[in-house]
């Protein structure tokens, strides 16, 4: 019998993951002690996947210390902790987890927009400190006559343009190319957009290339009455910045989902009135999280079919094997 081929499972998966890889593979783990060195050391030169969700940064270094490595597989649309010019420098396939979230994001990005403009956790606060008695919660802001943009057009974005068209208010992108098949007013650049909004709806994706694309000059363009919404990565935005804008009243209020060096929030974010913090929970559903679950295993076990992967990222190659 051929034994089972070596996979390092990097960071905490669902169970139902571990469950399906233990059944075929040998899964590895950096351990209790977080002795990553010590499992390569022992197996590093027979591991052939890796299983991860982002919270390790598989690096050039990582992808070089494993020299049979073939498959990066990644839980969650976004890659940005993976070093995609390595692997694919390697050969190496990275996969992730694309479109079963789209409709959850979509839902989640109206949700949390909405409960930022209509102020809905202050007006929760005041109902359960018992204020309501002594006097009705005060008149604030509405979505109504505002204009949305959308920095970050892809699979995501589309869903939430979509999902806003219901509301009867213009909507405007920004993407690095205008999108042909798509009629919102399109910027080429963020400041643009954030002058023609006042509303702006964060979709980029992380690494390098976005990171603090929103800044200071973004902020004081969107103005005293904008709203910003981030469900992208905390990278894209400049956090000390948002910050500042908060406090001065350059900007109204944010709705956020994502931050820089998560699980640590600042806590001048955390005690803003003007700030809805959400800890990172655009897609923690039991449906959405299923469905990514079951795409990231697919990946796994059709490219250890020798059928190729389900879904490659675009950067790295497509090898059919077998």
């Amino acid at each position: 019998m051929n034994p089972r081929a070596k996979l390092l499972s990097l960071g905490t998966l669902m169970p139902v993951i571990d469950q399906a890889l233990e059944a075929r593979f040998e899964v590895l783990r950096e351990g209790p002690a977080g002795d990553l060195d010590a499992v390569i050391a022992a197996h590093g030169g027979e591991i052939r996947a890796i299983v991860t969700r982002g919270q390790w940064r598989t690096d050039a270094a990582l992808i070089g210390r494993l020299p049979k490595l073939e498959l990066i597989a990644n839980f969650g649309v976004g890659y940005d902790t993976v070093e995609v010019e390595a692997a694919a420098a390697r050969g190496v396939v990275v996969t992730n987890t694309p479109d079963v979230l789209n409709d959850e994001m979509g839902d989640f990005t109206v949700g949390l927009l909405l409960a930022t403009v209509r102020q809905l956790p202050l007006a929760e606060r005041h109902l359960r400190g018992g204020h309501w008695q002594k006097g009705a919660f005060p008149l604030g802001p509405s979505l109504r006559g505002r204009r949305i943009g959308i920095a970050g057009m892809g699979r995501i974005g589309r869903v939430i343009a979509h999902r806003l068209s219901g509301f009867d208010l213009p909507i405007s992108y920004h993407a690095r190319n205008r999108v042909p098949d798509i009629d919102f007013a399109y910027h080429p650049d963020l400041v643009g957009l954030a002058r023609a909004v006042d509303v702006l709806i964060v979709v980029l994706p992380g690494g390098e290339t976005t990171r603090h694309a929103v800044n200071a000059e973004v902020l004081a363009a969107l103005g005293a009455d904008g709203v910003l919404i981030n469900v992208a990565r905390g990278s894209v935005v400049d956090e000390e910045a948002l910050i500042a804008a908060l406090r001065d009243g350059t900007i109204l209020a944010a709705g956020l989902d994502v931050f820089a060096a998560e699980p640590h929030v600042p806590d001048e974010l955390r005690v803003m009135d003007n700030v809805v913090v959400v800890p990172h929970i655009g897609t923690a559903t039991h449906h959405t999280r299923g469905l990514m679950a079951d795409l990231l295993i697919r990946n796994v076990m059709s490219w250890f079919d020798g059928a190729g992967p389900v879904t490659p990222v675009a950067e790295t190659p497509v090898v059919r094997r077998g």
